[in-house]
This record gives structure tokens, C-alpha cells and sequence, in this order.
């Protein structure tokens, strides 16, 4: 599949303004500051589509954006760490619940994971929540072009046994060097 025209469709922060159609959605969920917007403008081919920052934390809506008129790729906020307190974190972290439980569109989660950390304990909570809820997800293990070849083969291996999967459940992925981005678009093609 080619992506021939990507656009930012809207922001949510609320359960009742979640998109509910029939259009075929693919999220991406994991840590703050774990390169979610940077795969989406990896994806895309366009830089600046989804807000980047070297500041955790600071995708605190549900971002949706519209690919070759078909099917939308969803930025949802980040775990692990908000400059803005507990208070909020919850608050986003319900949201994200609320999306990923109520979504009509949902097809395939993609969790991206460091792949130079270890998965954090949040990691492994997504992994049950969405096996619970019978949710079809990938593992994308991020920044690999940060580490070498061999590597790269441990950290694929160490994530995939860490969060219960199977190694082929676990993509390396670069918005560098671009590796990986190929495989995704591929599951988007197969699902939409």
C-alpha cells in the first residue's frame, strides 16, 4: 500500500466526541515520548502531520487523522509521565480506555515500545488489557536504528518474550532510516 494523501482530521478529549463510523481506524498506543508521532509522519511521508516533542507527555488528546480518504491512524496520549500531574494522567488514561473499549472502527493496535528499554510494567499492562479485551495488536519496537544489527535481533526477541508474544509479533522499526515502515503499512493493507 502507498499512502497518496494524509491529513489531520480533528482532536478529542471527551468519550462522547470519539468518532463512531465505519471507517476502519489503526491506533497507536505505548510510553510517553516513544516516537508514536514521528511514525505516524514516518508513515505518512509528511513531516510536522502529528505534533512531535522532545518533551514527554504532550499528546494529551486523542489525535485522528485521515489516509488516502479510506481509513485513520489515531495518536492516542502516552503513559508513563505528564508534566501536568496524576490528576490529568488519569484523566487521559480514561480516555484512551474509552477509545480503545467503545471504538466501532477499531482494527489493529499498534504498542510501541522502546526497543534499547526493557518494557516498562505499563507495557505489560497494555498487552493484558487489550488480549482482555480481545483488541488485535502489533508490537512496533522503536529507535532500533540506535543499535546494531545483532542487536537488533536481542532486543526483537527480549521484547516479544517480555510482553507474551511471538517474535513475529514484533516489528523494528526507524523514522530514521524508515525500516519497518513497510511492514506496517502492509498490516494497515491487510486490515482496512
Amino acid at each position: 500500500m502507498k499512502i497518496k494523501t494524509a491529513k489531520y482530521l480533528t482532536s478529542v478529549t471527551k468519550k462522547e466526541n470519539i468518532i463512531c463510523d465505519e471507517k476502519s481506524e489503526f491506533a497507536f498506543v505505548g510510553r510517553s515520548n516513544v516516537g508514536k508521532s514521528s511514525l505516524i509522519n514516518a508513515l505518512t511521508g509528511i513531516n510536522g502531520l502529528a505534533k512531535t516533542s522532545s518533551t514527554p507527555g504532550l499528546t494529551k488528546m486523542i489525535n485522528y487523522f485521515e489516509v488516502n480518504g479510506r481509513f485513520r491512524l489515531v495518536d492516542l496520549p502516552g503513559y508513563g509521565y505528564h508534566k501536568a500531574g496524576k490528576a490529568n494522567e488519569k484523566m487521559w488514561s480514561t480516555l484512551m480506555e474509552d477509545y480503545l473499549v467503545s471504538s466501532p472502527s477499531l482494527k489493529l493496535v499498534f504498542l510501541l515500545v522502546d526497543c534499547r528499554l526493557e518494557p516498562s510494567q505499563l507495557d505489560k499492562m497494555m498487552v493484558k488489557f487489550l488480549i482482555m479485551q480481545q483488541i488485535p495488536f502489533m508490537i512496533v519496537a522503536t529507535k532500533c536504528d540506535k543499535l546494531s544489527k545483532a542487536q537488533r535481533a536481542v532486543a526483537k526477541k527480549k521484547i516479544a518474550l517480555s510482553l507474551m508474544a511471538h517474535e513475529d509479533a514484533a516489528i523494528l522499526f526507524s523514522s530514521k532510516t524508515l525500516e519497518g515502515k513497510q511492514a506496517i503499512l502492509d498490516y494497515i493493507d491487510l486490515s482496512a
